[in-house]
């Protein structure tokens, strides 16, 4: 396959520091999903068309805390991805405010693998 017709990816790269319930990263990656496929509507159309076209593939990544994630947030902007920022309210689990979860893309699968190549699946 080459590179131009592998299908689009969404990552998400999620904190193991928190220890947050199965449940609540469940929504931190909804709210994450959402938010990074609504800006990349706007800057990236083609990429969301190929993605909905495709598998719609989505991988959920481990980053060991804000320091780490803040880090693949500033590749990812360098990379011109679409991306977002996910801040909890703070109403269940967490702290207000409490980064959990960097949502990015859809991009291209090649881009976000070699972004992302070493980080581990998240367990």
């Amino acid at each position: 396959m080459s590179v131009l017709s592998e299908p689009p990816t969404m990552a998400f790269l999620c904190r193991t520091d928190l220890d947050l319930s199965p449940g609540k990263l469940a929504v931190q990656c909804a709210h994450a999903a959402v938010e990074s496929l609504r800006k990349a509507k706007q800057t990236h159309s083609r990429m969301v068309q190929r993605w909905r076209e495709s598998a719609s593939r989505k991988v959920c990544l481990a980053v060991e805390n804000e320091d780490e994630l803040s880090h693949f947030a500033g590749l990812v902007e360098d990379a011109s991805l679409p991306f977002a920022v996910i801040r909890d309210a703070g109403l269940t689990e967490i702290p207000p405010g409490t980064v959990t979860v960097l949502g990015v893309g859809p991009g291209p699968r090649h881009t976000m693998d070699a972004l992302f190549k070493d980080l581990r699946t998240y367990e």
